[in-house]
């Protein structure tokens, strides 16, 4: 039997409001600010799959990838129909490219603009 069940996935970052922009971009959903007016704390909500939440993280260092010494510590896997088209628009939404030489691949890597690194993978 399980003990839990998952709640959401949280990221820490510098700007919850920028980096929920982000992926309601991406993911689709509507950003949702706390209703106590405190933007420290900002939930995503209507995108299929678990609750994706930004939290506010002073002095967030972005993970290093792939670097040994800085562990990118998780990172998310989205599912595309067409990699292509979605780097395209993944990128001028403000990704950055990490890993994406290899074009035979089934998956590309990208930081988001907070700097946590995820991965856009062929369905």
């Amino acid at each position: 039997m399980a003990i839990a069940t998952l709640g959401s996935i949280v990221l820490d970052c510098p700007d919850p409001l920028a980096l929920a922009g982000f992926y309601a971009q991406v993911l689709g959903g509507e950003v949702q600010e706390a209703a106590d007016g405190d933007d420290r704390w900002v939930e995503l909500t209507g995108a299929p799959g678990p609750l994706l939440a930004f939290q506010a993280a002073p002095g967030f260092v972005p993970p290093a990838w792939p670097a040994a010494e800085s562990s990118q510590q998780f990172h998310l896997d989205l599912t595309v129909p067409d990699l292509d088209v979605a780097e395209k628009a993944v990128l001028a939404l403000g990704a950055v490219p990490l890993d994406t030489t290899d074009r035979n691949r089934s998956f590309r890597v990208y930081a988001d603009p907070a700097g946590h690194p995820f991965c856009l993978c062929a369905s």
